[in-house]
């Protein structure tokens, strides 16, 4: 079987898409190939100015779909809410949401509602975007969110007693590690509850393996071995394009590189961490993410 590439994408006009975290690395890439592919794409950017940048990238290509540029901060609930709900007053639909954006082990900050960076940024501003979204969602048919995680997830670990690093002493990748099991945590939970409630949406998740990208510009380690190891951002993207537009890849399912240690290589099914089937885990992280962001989501169970 030939490796899954671009090719391979399916059609995507009269789709609307919508990319987090879209200025750059993968989350530009993601941007870039789907409106090559027909869709209209709203790249959502805390810096306007790289978001700017890149919508005009994006459109040097001439793609067939379109790209335009939308404010959005994750580590500001306010930011969320604000945006979610000029989203869905000027949107009719949402076929793809790609929950990208993300913060690697910066020096120790906490978002404006007082969140650790990672976790505030990585998970929780996504929670609550989702959360808002889902009901332009639901109304779409075929519509599909991607939650994009990490290999980090596998060392990840959540501290129900401290999530938030007020006690602890900050470690950052620790704390990275800890919010990128919270995304697949809680991309599983919302493929468990969307079933549950007899929703076709699917919900699949995604990692890029090692793909050299300026998220890494806080490690020095990381940026070491960048152009020794790190595929370029076009193919770190495709794990989170099949996950997206395969028509195979089932709700619930989990794409990265399918070559050693899952670094480099074309998209496959990925494995999902013990740590992250713990449904147990999910529950109360989702019990913990509604209480911190005062967001809800509003699914009832499907009819007997």
């Amino acid at each position: 079987m030939e490796p899954w590439s671009f090719a391979d994408i399916p059609d995507q006009s009269g789709r609307t898409a919508l990319v987090t975290g879209a200025n750059a690395g993968i989350g530009l890439e993601t941007a870039r190939m789907l409106a090559l592919k027909g869709a209209d794409v709203v790249l959502a950017c805390r810096n306007l100015e790289k978001g700017r940048a890149a919508v005009e990238r994006v459109q040097s290509a001439r793609p067939r779909g379109s790209a335009t540029l939308a404010a959005l901060d994750l580590s500001d609930l306010d930011s969320v809410a604000a945006f979610a709900a000029s989203f869905a007053a000027s949107h009719e639909r949402l076929d793809l949401l790609v929950a990208n954006a993300g913060v690697m082990v910066p020096p120790f900050g906490r978002t404006k509602q007082g969140f650790e960076l990672q976790l505030g940024t990585n998970h929780l501003g996504h929670f609550a975007l989702v959360a808002r979204l889902l009901p332009l969602v639901l109304r779409t048919a075929g519509a599909r969110i991607v939650v994009v995680s990490s290999t980090a997830q596998n060392f990840g670990r959540i501290d129900r007693d401290d999530l938030n690093w007020e006690r602890r002493p900050y470690r950052p990748w620790a704390a990275y590690g800890q919010s990128k099991l919270a995304n697949q945590l809680f991309a599983l939970e919302l493929h468990r509850r969307l079933s549950a409630a007899g929703s076709q949406v699917r919900v699949t998740s995604a990692h890029p393996g090692y793909t050299a990208t300026d998220l890494q510009r806080t490690s020095p380690v990381a940026r070491l071995f960048n152009p020794i190891f790190g595929m370029k951002p076009p193919d770190g993207a495709l794990p989170t394009l099949r996950a997206a537009t395969d028509p195979a890849a089932a709700s619930g399912s989990y794409w990265g590189p399918r070559g050693l240690f899952e670094l480099r290589g074309p998209p496959a099914p990925a494995r999902i961490s013990a740590a992250a089937q713990d449904r147990a885990t999910a529950a109360w992280l989702w019990g913990e993410s509604e209480k911190l962001t005062g967001v809800a989501f509003e699914l009832a169970p499907a009819a007997a």
